[in-house]
C-alpha cells in the first residue's frame, strides 16, 4: 500500500534494536484518515470471507482493528493482556511475548466472544517475531472458529515472525513489508 509506505519513509523514525517508531501516526496518535484506507485496503484483500469478527489484541491494534471492522459490519474482540474483575466466567488464554516490550502476557478473551460459528480475521499493526498473531490464532482454534486470516499494517520482513505464521498455515495479508532499516539509510521495502 503505496499510501502508508509513504507515510512510514516520511514520518517514520527508526530506534536501535529494530525499532520503527510510527507512533506520530499509528500507534499512539492515530491518524484516521489513513486508518480508513488502511481498513478499505483489508476488506479488499478479504472480500468475500465471510467474516464474522475481527481479533486484535490491546492496545495498538484495537484503533486499526475498529475501522477495518466498519468495513465488515462485524464486531471487535481484543485480546487482554490482564485478567480484570469485568471478565468472569470461561476463558480462552494463549501466551505472547511482545517484541516491542520484552516481556511475556497471558492474553484472555472471554469465551462468550468467540465460538465455533465464527469466521475469524486478525488484525494487528506489527508482524515482527510472530508471537502475538500465533498467541491470537490459538484462541481462534481454541474456540473452534475459523481462522480467515491475518491483515498486518507493518511486517517486518528481516524477522522471522512472518515465515513462522506462514509456515503454520496463516494466510498474511501485510500493507508494508520492510527488507531493510537503519538510521543511516532508512527503511527499504518488497
Amino acid at each position: 500500500m503505496q499510501l502508508l509506505k509513504d507515510r512510514i519513509k516520511k514520518d517514520g523514525k527508526i530506534r536501535s534494536g529494530n525499532v520503527l517508531k510510527v507512533d506520530s501516526f499509528l500507534n499512539h496518535q492515530m491518524d484516521i484518515e489513513l486508518f480508513g484506507e488502511i481498513g478499505k485496503e483489508f476488506k479488499k484483500r478479504f472480500e468475500g470471507s465471510d467474516i464474522t469478527k475481527i481479533l486484535t489484541i490491546e492496545a495498538s491494534g484495537i484503533g486499526i482493528a475498529c475501522i477495518t471492522a466498519q468495513q465488515f459490519s462485524v464486531p471487535v474482540v481484543f485480546a487482554k493482556k490482564n485478567q480484570t474483575k469485568n471478565i468472569a466466567g470461561d476463558i480462552y488464554t494463549s501466551k505472547v511475548e511482545s517484541f516491542t516490550h520484552g516481556r511475556v502476557y497471558d492474553i484472555i478473551v472471554a469465551k462468550e466472544f468467540l465460538s465455533a460459528n465464527d469466521k475469524v480475521l486478525i488484525i494487528d499493526d506489527f508482524l515482527a517475531n510472530g508471537s502475538a498473531l500465533l498467541g491470537l490464532a490459538k484462541l481462534v482454534t481454541d474456540a473452534g472458529a475459523k481462522l480467515v486470516g491475518a491483515g498486518i499494517v507493518i511486517e517486518k520482513g528481516f524477522q522471522e515472525g512472518g515465515e513462522l505464521v506462514r509456515s503454520n498455515g496463516v494466510r498474511v495479508e501485510s500493507l508494508a513489508i520492510i527488507d531493510s532499516m537503519s538510521e543511516e539509510n532508512g527503511v527499504t521495502f518488497r
